[in-house]
C-alpha cells in the first residue's frame, strides 16, 4: 500500500495527497486527493444530498424494529430512546457539517479527517472500521427486504435467494452508473419513505381522536460529489437533524399512542419471528381499528426503505474504501474509477460483502449471518466517538492558530457537546452488552457479538502504529489546517446563487 502521493502525484512525505486537478479547466483549479484519471464527479444536487441524508438514515427499523423495543420497555421509554439518540446524532452531524463544508475535496471521507487531524494510525483503523458497517449493511438490509416481500402469500411461492439476488443486483446497478442516476434514485426511494411517515402520523393522530371504522382502542461522503458543497452541505446538516428529528420523534411517540406493548398481536408476530408488515406496530395498530389494505401499502413503503437503506450503504462503503486507498490505508486499485467517475473496483469489493446475505438461506447459515451485523452496532459507536474527537482536535488547531473565523459552518453548543457526547456514547460502547450477563444461560456468542469490535478496532490501531511507528497523535501546532481552503473558497465564489423566478419555485429551493 502507498502512503503519501504530492501534488504532481510522485512519492512524498509532507503533503495529505491532495492534487491540484482541473474540474473546470478553464475557470478554477481544485484540490483533489487523486490522479486527474481516478476522480470522483460532482453530481449530486441539493436535493440529492439532503434526502440521501435523511432516506439513508430510515431503513426498517423505524417501520419494524420499533416494535420489539415497544414490547420490551413501553411507550415513553421508545420515545425516549428516539430522542435520546438524536441528541447524539445531532452533535456528529455538527461536527463532520463543520469539517466537510471547510474542505468538501473530492474523495474525503471521515477518515481522511481523522488522519490530518488526529493520527494516521486511528484513521487505519476508523476507515476498516467504517467499511466493515457499511459492507455488512449492505447484506443485512438485502436480508431484510426479501423477509419484507416474504409477508405477501404469492411472494412466497419464490425461493428466497431469487428476491435478494434481484434486491441486490438493483443496488449494484444504481452505484455502478454515473453517481448523478444514484442520487436521483435515492431521492425517489426516500419521498416514498417519508410520504408513508407523513401519512402514518397524521392516521395517527386521527386514531388517537376517534377517526378509523372501529375504534377501540424512522454526509460527509457525499461531499466530494456535491454541486456546491459551500452552500448545499450545511443545509442538508441543518435540516437533516430537524426533519429526523419531527419523523422519528412523532413517529415513536404515534407508535405508543395506536398499539399498547401488550398487544397480542405484536408479541405473536415477534415471537414467530415475522418481517415486514406483520411485525410493523403501525400496521397492527392500524389494523386494530378495522383499516384494510393499507397494510399492504405500508408493506411496500417498507421494502423501499430496506432497498434504499442498502443502497446508501453500499454507496458509503464503496466511497470510504476509495478514500482510504488515496491516502494509502487500502489497495491503490481501489481508487480505479469509471469515466463517469465511480469507483468501480471499490463499489465491486463492497457489494461482495453484501453477498453474506445469502447465508439466510439455511437456518445455520442465517445465525453466522446475524452475528456478523450484531458486530456492527459497537462499531457504529466507535465510529461517532472518533469523529467527535477528531473535530475536537480540529477546533484545537485552528484556535492555536487563530483560524476560528475561517469556518463556513459554525454549530451551537461546540466544544462542549462534544466533550459530553464521547464520554456519554463510551459508556453506551461499554455497556452495550451487559444483558448478556443477565441472560439464562449465559450465550458466549451473544458476549462475543456485543465486545469482540472493541479488540478488532484496537488491534487495526496499535498494528498499524507499530508496523510505521507512528507518533501517539499530531501535535496540536503540527495539524495542517490550512491546506486546500483557499481552492476550496475558489470554488465557492464561483458557485450561482439560485434564483427563484416565481412562489413555487422558491418553495422548491427551500426545501431542497
Amino acid at each position: 500500500m502507498e502512503k503519501k502521493v504530492s501534488h504532481d502525484g510522485h512519492g512524498s512525505g509532507d503533503s495529505y495527497n491532495l492534487n491540484i486537478e482541473a474540474s473546470q479547466p478553464a475557470e478554477t483549479a481544485e484540490f483533489n486527493l487523486a490522479n486527474k484519471h481516478d476522480q470522483l464527479e460532482r453530481g449530486l444536487k441539493s436535493r440529492h444530498i439532503q434526502f440521501l441524508a435523511l432516506g439513508g438514515a430510515i431503513g426498517t427499523g423505524l417501520f419494524v424494529g420499533s416494535g420489539a423495543i415497544l414490547s420490551q420497555c413501553g411507550p415513553a421509554p421508545l420515545f425516549m430512546a428516539y430522542l435520546f439518540m438524536m441528541a447524539i446524532v445531532w452533535t456528529v452531524m455538527n461536527c463532520l457539517a463543520e469539517m466537510v463544508t471547510l474542505l468538501p475535496m473530492r474523495g474525503i471521507t471521515v477518515p481522511y479527517f481523522v488522519e490530518r487531524f488526529v493520527d494516521p494510525s486511528l484513521a487505519f483503523a476508523a476507515g476498516w472500521n467504517y467499511w466493515y458497517v457499511y459492507a455488512i449493511l449492505v447484506g443485512a438490509e438485502a436480508s431484510a427486504a426479501s423477509i419484507v416481500i416474504d409477508y405477501w402469500p404469492g411472494a412466497r411461492k419464490v425461493h428466497v435467494a431469487v428476491w435478494i439476488t434481484v434486491i441486490l443486483f438493483v443496488m449494484l446497478f444504481l452505484n455502478i452508473i454515473a453517481v448523478q442516476f444514484f442520487g436521483e434514485a435515492e431521492f425517489w426511494f426516500a419521498s416514498v419513505k417519508l410520504l408513508t411517515i407523513i401519512g402514518l402520523i397524521i392516521l395517527g393522530i386521527v386514531i388517537f381522536f376517534g377517526g378509523g371504522p372501529n375504534q377501540s382502542h424512522l454526509i460527509a461522503i457525499a461531499a466530494g460529489e456535491t454541486v456546491a458543497p459551500r452552500r448545499n452541505i450545511p443545509k442538508a446538516a441543518r435540516r437533516f437533524v430537524w426533519r429526523l428529528a419531527i419523523f422519528y420523534g412523532c413517529s415513536s411517540l404515534v407508535i405508543g399512542i395506536l398499539v399498547a406493548s401488550n398487544d397480542n398481536q405484536l408479541l405473536g408476530a415477534l415471537d414467530a419471528g415475522a418481517g415486514g408488515a406483520a411485525a410493523s406496530p403501525f400496521v397492527i395498530g392500524i389494523q386494530n381499528v378495522g383499516i384494510a389494505v393499507l397494510n399492504h401499502i405500508i408493506n411496500a413503503a417498507i421494502l423501499t426503505s430496506a432497498w434504499s437503506a442498502g443502497n446508501s450503504f453500499l454507496y458509503s462503503g464503496s466511497r470510504v474504501l476509495y478514500s482510504m486507498s488515496l491516502t494509502g490505508n487500502a489497495p491503490r486499485f481501489f481508487s480505479k474509477t469509471t469515466k463517469l467517475g465511480v469507483p468501480w473496483v471499490a463499489v465491486l469489493t463492497t457489494f461482495a460483502v453484501g453477498l453474506l446475505s445469502y447465508l439466510n438461506v439455511s437456518t445455520s447459515g442465517e445465525k453466522v449471518f446475524t452475528w456478523f451485523v450484531n458486530l456492527s452496532t459497537v462499531s457504529g459507536y466507535i465510529a461517532w466517538i472518533i469523529v467527535m474527537i477528531t473535530y475536537v482536535r480540529f477546533r484545537k488547531a485552528l484556535e492555536y492558530n487563530n483560524l476560528m473565523d475561517i469556518r463556513p459552518h459554525k454549530t451551537p453548543l461546540q466544544p462542549y457537546a462534544s466533550y459530553f457526547m464521547i464520554g456519554l456514547v463510551s459508556l453506551i460502547t461499554i455497556t452495550n452488552g451487559f444483558q448478556t450477563f443477565m441472560a439464562k444461560p449465559f450465550v458466549a456468542s451473544d458476549f462475543i457479538a456485543a465486545y469482540i469490535t472493541i479488540p478488532l478496532v484496537l488491534i487495526l490501531y496499535v498494528g498499524h502504529k507499530i508496523w510505521f511507528r507512528t507518533r501517539f497523535a499530531i501535535p496540536i501546532h503540527e495539524i495542517d489546517v490550512v491546506t486546500g481552503v483557499k481552492e476550496m473558497d475558489e470554488l465557492a465564489q464561483m458557485e450561482e446563487e439560485r434564483v427563484a423566478s416565481n412562489v413555487f419555485q422558491r418553495v422548491w429551493y427551500w426545501l431542497a
